[in-house]
This record gives C-alpha cells, structure tokens and sequence, in this order.
C-alpha cells in the first residue's frame, strides 16, 4: 500500500497570510487583532491558518524576521559587489528607500508591535538589526573619516530614520517623487554625496515614472 502523503502547505496562501496580518495589525494593533480575524482577511475559512502558524506570535516572527532578512541579505550583496565605498552607500539607501515605500505595513508593525514577540524571536530579530547596521557603519567610515565611530553610528541611524519618517505620515506625493526625496534627505544625513544610479536602481526607477 501507498503512503497517505501529506497535504502539501500553499506557499501563496501562507504569503497571504503574512500580508493580511501587516494590514490589520498596522492598522489596528496586535493585540486587537485575532488569528480568526487574519484567517478571515487572508480568505481562509476555520483553523485553516493554523495549519501554517501555530499562533499570532508566530505570524508576527515571521513577518518581522522576513523583512528583516530581506534588509540583510540585499545589504550584504550591495556591500560585496559595490566597486566603492560611495556605491555601497547609496546602494543601501536606495534599497532601503525601496523597502520603507513597498513594505511600509510590515515595517510600520515591526516598529509598533515587535516589543510583544516572544523573547527569544526578539534577540533573534535584534541581532539582525545590528548586524545591519554595521553594514551601513562599515561602508560610511571611509568615506568620514572625520567622524569617531559613535557619531558615524549616529548618523546612519538618522539616515535610516529620515527614510521611515513616511512610516506613519502619509505625503500623497507620487512614488517617484517620493523616493527621490527620501534617497536625497538620507545622504544628507550620512554627509555623503550620492553616487551613480546602478542599472538595478534605475529599472525600480523607471518602473515608477522616471
């Protein structure tokens, strides 16, 4: 006889998942939103969803690790293929540009609600956080050398603030306008001059009017 094979688990159904829970958590918080309600939103019907999460902690986990790892990853590979330090930089800015305007519910409940992960999930996650910003820090200091590291620190951390001041204010400006505003005020931040547009940034670019 045959094995029973498992049910396979739907990769888009559990991407739905994750997008209807940055939707409803942002904008209601996550302690008011219930697993039922994200089932609901995600078109699932009963305990489907638990057949992908375990409980709301878990979906918030892996929320905020996936965009954190998204970050990470791209911040690495921008780092070991720029053929500058000023490349690196404005690499980074552009991608996280990107991120803060294409994924701005996830990052608007990582900033609000990653507080209520469970404690391990949380060191996880801000370990990640440091490692990427010693990208930023690694790739700004050559280009200040005027500057001791803690105030290098300090000001990636206003450059990458200054990108997720659209977290939770709404321009209306169109996206390209808006990025370019956002990539402008970043490197202000950092005291560093922007460097070419790569071919990748400029296809995102066009890709939104330019």
């Amino acid at each position: 006889m045959k094995e029973a094979q498992r049910p396979r688990r739907d990769p888009a159904r559990k991407a739905r998942i994750l997008t209807a829970a940055a939707e409803l958590i942002s904008r209601n918080g996550y302690h008011t939103v219930g697993m039922a309600d994200i089932g609901q939103a995600a078109g699932i019907v009963g305990s489907g969803i638990y057949r992908h999460f375990g409980s709301k902690s878990a979906i918030l986990a892996e929320l905020l690790e996936q965009v954190m790892d998204r970050l990470s990853a791209a911040a690495s590979s921008i780092v070991d293929e720029a053929g500058d330090d000023r490349s690196a930089v404005s690499e980074l800015v552009r991608n996280h540009v990107r991120v803060a305007i294409h994924d701005r519910r996830i990052l608007q409940v990582y900033h609000r609600e990653a507080r209520n992960l469970p404690e391990n999930d949380l060191r996880r996650l801000r370990r990640a956080q440091r490692h990427y910003i010693e990208e930023w820090v690694a790739a700004v200091a050559p280009l200040r050398p005027d500057l001791a590291d803690g105030e290098i620190r300090v000001l990636v951390h206003a450059a990458i603030g200054s990108i997720q001041s659209i977290l939770f204010f709404n321009s209306g400006l169109p996206v390209q306008q808006l990025a370019e505003l956002l990539t402008g005020a970043a490197h202000a931040c950092l005291g560093v001059d922007s460097a070419p547009v790569t071919e990748a940034s400029a296809e995102w670019w066009e890709e939104q009017g330019a």
